[in-house]
């Protein structure tokens, strides 16, 4: 069976979309908020969700019925809902087959970044959607934020000259780290993917986008510098409720989840259990109440990038995990003036007129949807196929797939480790 195409009436009044859900977590929480809130532009018609208490809490806040709701992607495909498109938001290593066999059955796909695993998996997913005709969107959510937005407005109207150099620095923040790259999901690069592309494709992406150009060569280094049991301070436990020095280790568990209430939102708390009896199990048998120390993560904790694009913009762009904030900081070179961003604020200096313009975006700061940018995703997604402009989306992934290319080579060229003489 295949999805159905959508219904244009001439551009006027187009049927709403119908999407099918495959995943049921954080991210499709975030477009689903949309998707509930505008019934007459997308209606969700069935979910695809292993784990059965998001898939019934999404069935719930949809009115989905029963045949619309699937616990595996094989049997949704052996029998699939009719619709024009699928949302995937699974796990990384779970991406290529649910979008290739989309594309099979004629969905068209919003796909959660990274595309895949391999450059060559994201290469299928693009030429398969190209020979069907059908869109794929990838949701880098940068574009699509205010204040990135108008760092790509300031640099394209020419008024600052062409660009000479981009530094950027993207901050993980000592939470975010400990809790998604050593002990949670993102840690194992086999099972998910290099770090630069889980934490970071975002950061590459907005850096192609910026310059407008492909990266034509590049080097990299990095690697898992500190949270190794080589690592370990003397009397560091196996999990933090029963380490003697808890309370003096700037990674503990316990004040993350327990006294600071931290990164808890996405805990699945089960009928008539609370969210401190959820945090109270996780610190003592789950994978968030482990040590730092003694965990089965691999992926590096601090990585560079250096890169020379076909216009010839030098790029350094530097990961670390070991920042109290997370957060990005941006300094743009042009022959006429520089452009530097923290997220808070963008400051413009115009070295003709010797003047410095400052856009305080410091508003939208902690505001959610990620300032309204994963909205903003869905709504072009959704809308570029009611309007049948496949075209224009801001994010397809024969555009996306450059951070991808660049991420899995930077990988290739840290673990070549060429010493020098």
């Amino acid at each position: 069976m295949s999805a159905k195409n959508v219904e244009i009436n001439n551009g006027i009044n187009p049927a709403p979309l119908s999407i099918v859900a495959i995943g049921a977590g954080n991210r499709t929480a975030k477009y689903l908020h949309y998707i509930l809130n505008h019934p007459e532009e997308v209606r969700l018609v069935g979910v695809v969700e292993i784990n059965g208490l998001r898939r019934q809490n999404v069935a719930k806040a949809a009115g989905l019925r029963p045949s619309q709701c699937f616990s595996d992607v094989d049997s949704f495909f052996l029998d699939p809902v009719k619709a024009d498109a699928v949302l995937i938001c699974t796990p990384e290593n779970a991406h290529f087959r649910p979008a290739m066999l989309a594309l099979d059955h004629g969905y068209h796909v919003l796909l959660e970044k990274p595309i895949a695993q391999t450059l060559e998996e994201c290469r299928a997913i693009a030429e398969k959607a190209d020979t069907r005709g059908l869109t794929v969107g990838i949701c880098h959510v940068l574009r699509y934020h205010p204040y990135f937005q108008k760092f790509k407005e300031l640099v394209d109207n020419g008024e600052l000259g062409q660009i000479v150099s981009v530094d950027h620095r993207a901050s993980v923040g000592l939470d975010r780290a400990t809790h998604s790259y050593v002990r949670g999901i993102f840690s194992s690069e086999k099972k998910t993917n290099p770090v630069l592309l889980s934490k970071c494709c975002h950061d590459v992406d907005f850096i192609v986008w910026l310059i407008g150009a492909k990266c034509r060569r590049l080097s990299s280094f990095g690697s898992l510098r500190w949270f190794t049991s080589s690592a370990a301070p003397e009397g560091a436990a196996d999990r933090c409720v029963n380490c003697g020095i808890e309370s003096d280790c700037p990674y503990s568990a316990v004040n993350l989840y327990k006294r600071r209430g931290a990164w808890t939102k996405n805990f699945d708390i089960p009928e008539g259990c609370t969210l401190a009896d959820v945090v109270d199990r996780e610190l003592e048998e789950g994978k968030f109440g482990r040590c730092v120390y003694h965990c089965d993560n691999d992926v590096v904790d601090h990585q560079v990038l250096s890169m020379i694009m076909e216009n010839d913009v030098t790029v350094n762009m530097s990961m670390d995990f070991f920042t109290l904030e997370d957060h990005r900081i941006t300094h743009v070179c042009l022959t006429h003036g520089e452009i530097y961003g923290d997220e808070s604020r963008i400051t413009v200096n115009d070295f003709r007129t010797r003047t410095r313009r400052i856009y305080d975006f410091s508003g939208l700061e902690g505001k959610p949807f990620h300032a309204g940018a994963d909205i903003e995703i869905i709504r072009d997604f959704v809308n570029t196929l009611r309007m049948n402009r496949h075209k224009s989306i801001l994010t397809g992934i024969n555009d996306s797939i450059e951070s991808h290319r660049i991420c899995f080579n930077a990988d290739v060229s840290m673990k070549r480790d060429v010493s020098i003489g």
